[in-house]
C-alpha cells in the first residue's frame, strides 16, 4: 500500500520548487520471496572472511541528488521523497560542482552524470544543469518517475530531454497496472504508460536513434528480483503488445532495507527474514562490480558519499556521519551541511579510498547483484 493517501500519491499539480523556502525538519513482477541499527558491520566482516577489500578504483560516474521533492511518495523509496520535501540543490551548489567537473573530469575519466532525486525535474535549475553538463561533453541520465512529466510546468520536459540527448531511466516496477499502483499510488500506471508513449513518439527507445529509454524494475513484495534477462523479455512483449511501447533495457534493482522499505519490513515483521535472504544470497563475485567502485554520490548540498544509499543513511565519506542509519541521532540536514563538499576534494583523495559499508550493502551483492544500472551478473 502507498504510504500516503491516494490524493498525495497520484500525480498531482505541483509548482516548481522554490529553493529559498525553509526546509521541513520464474520471472514475474512479484520477484522471488524470501541493518541498519544493528551495530557492527556484518558486510565488512564477510569481506574480511572472504579475503576481499572494497575501495574506489575510478570515478566514471558522478551521481547527483538534486533534491528530495517528488510528486509521488512510493512505499519502497529509500530517499523518503515526496510532495512535502523541500530540500533542493541551489544553482550556486550546481555551479561549484560544474567547476569541479571542468577542472577534473578529464583527469578522472568521468563520462556520465546521473541526476536523481526526488523527481530531479522539479529542481528549478534542472534544465540549466543539463545544458551545462552536455556542454562539458558528458552523458546525462535523468532518473524519471514518468508521471511528473504530465504535470503543469513539466509537459515540455520530454522534448527538452530529447533535444539534449538525455538518457531517460524510468521507474516502472511492473508491466501490470494493479502492481504498479499498489507500490506507487492509484493512477500511476496509466500516467506512466502515457508518458512512455510520448517518449517513444520523440524517438526514445526506437531502433536507430541515440535516445536511450531504460526501465527500472524493483520487487513489489519482500523478495529479491528475478533474473533480469527473462523479465526484460516479458516487459518488452507485454508493453509492446498492449501499448505499442518500446524501450532499450530493463534494469532490475533490489529494494534496500533502509528508510521507507525498512519501516514496512519491520511493520510487517519481515525485516529479519529479508536480511537473512540478502546475506544468504551474498555472492562474493559481485563485490568487484558494485557501483561504488566507480562512482561517487553527491548530496543536495554538495557533500560526498560512496553511494546513494549511504547518502540516505547519513554516511558521508568524511564528516559527521557514522553509519547509524535509521537508528542514528545525527540529523540529516546537519550531516549534509557540515560534511566535506565535492569541491574540497582532489581526485587523489577520492580514488583508492576505502568504501564505507554496513549491513544494507548485502542488497548490492545478493544473487545476481544490484546497481543503478541493474543486475551485476
Amino acid at each position: 500500500m502507498p504510504l500516503e493517501s491516494p490524493a498525495v500519491t497520484q500525480s498531482i499539480p505541483l509548482p516548481q520548487a522554490d529553493p529559498t523556502q525553509p526546509m521541513p525538519g520464474a520471472s514475474s513482477c512479484g520477484g522471488v520471496f524470501g541493518v541498519s541499527g544493528g551495530g557492527g558491520d556484518p558486510f565488512d566482516d564477510r569481506l574480511v572472511a572472504d579475503g576481499q577489500t572494497l575501495s574506489r578504483r575510478a570515478i566514471t560516474t558522478l551521481q547527483i541528488n538534486v533534491g528530495k521533492m517528488c510528486n509521488l511518495a512510493c512505499h519502497h523509496c529509500h530517499v523518503e521523497a515526496g510532495p512535502k520535501r523541500t530540500e533542493i540543490m541551489t544553482w550556486q551548489t550546481m555551479q561549484q560542482i560544474l567547476g569541479w567537473l571542468t577542472q577534473y573530469k578529464d583527469d578522472l575519466g568521468i563520462k556520465v552524470v546521473d541526476l536523481t532525486g526526488g523527481a530531479p525535474e522539479m529542481n528549478p535549475h534542472f534544465r540549466e544543469l543539463v545544458v551545462a553538463l552536455r556542454g562539458l561533453g558528458l552523458h546525462v541520465i535523468d532518473r524519471c518517475n514518468l508521471t511528473i512529466l504530465l504535470e503543469p510546468g513539466y509537459q515540455d520536459v520530454p522534448a527538452f530531454l530529447a533535444k539534449h540527448k538525455v538518457e531517460v531511466s524510468a521507474s516502472l516496477p511492473c508491466y501490470l497496472g494493479d502492481n504498479v499502483d499498489k507500490q506507487r499510488g492509484n493512477g500511476v500506471f496509466d500516467g506512466s504508460i502515457k508518458v512512455l508513449q510520448q517518449l517513444n513518439a520523440l524517438g526514445y527507445g526506437q531502433p536507430g536513434t541515440d535516445l536511450r529509454l531504460d526501465l527500472v524494475y524493483n520487487p513489489i513484495d519482500y523478495g529479491l528480483p528475478p533474473a533480469q534477462a527473462p523479465l526484460q523479455a516479458d516487459y518488452k512483449k507485454h508493453l509492446h503488445e498492449h501499448f505499442g511501447i518500446v524501450f532499450n533495457t530493463l534494469w532490475t534493482i533490489t529494494n534496500m532495507p533502509i528508510k521507507r522499505f525498512e519501516h514496512a519490513l519491520k511493520r510487517d515483521g519481515q525485516f529479519d527474514a529479508y536480511m537473512t535472504k540478502l546475506t544468504d544470497a551474498h555472492n562474493n563475485a559481485n563485490v568487484d562490480g558494485v557501483m561504488c567502485r566507480d562512482l561517487v554520490s553527491i548530496g543536495w548540498r554538495g557533500s560526498v558519499y560512496d553511494c546513494d544509499f549511504n547518502q540516505m543513511l547519513q554516511m558521508p565519506i568524511q564528516g559527521n556521519g557514522t553509519g547509524l542509519g535509521s537508528g542514528g541521532s545525527i540529523e540529516e540536514h546537519t550531516v549534509e551541511a557540515d560534511s566535506k563538499k565535492l569541491w574540497d576534494y582532489t581526485p587523489n583523495e577520492l580514488i583508492g579510498r576505502s568504501i564505507q559499508t554496513a549491513a544494507h550493502c548485502f542488497g548490492c551483492t545478493a544473487g545476481a547483484g544490484s546497481s543503478c544500472t541493474g543486475a551485476l551478473g
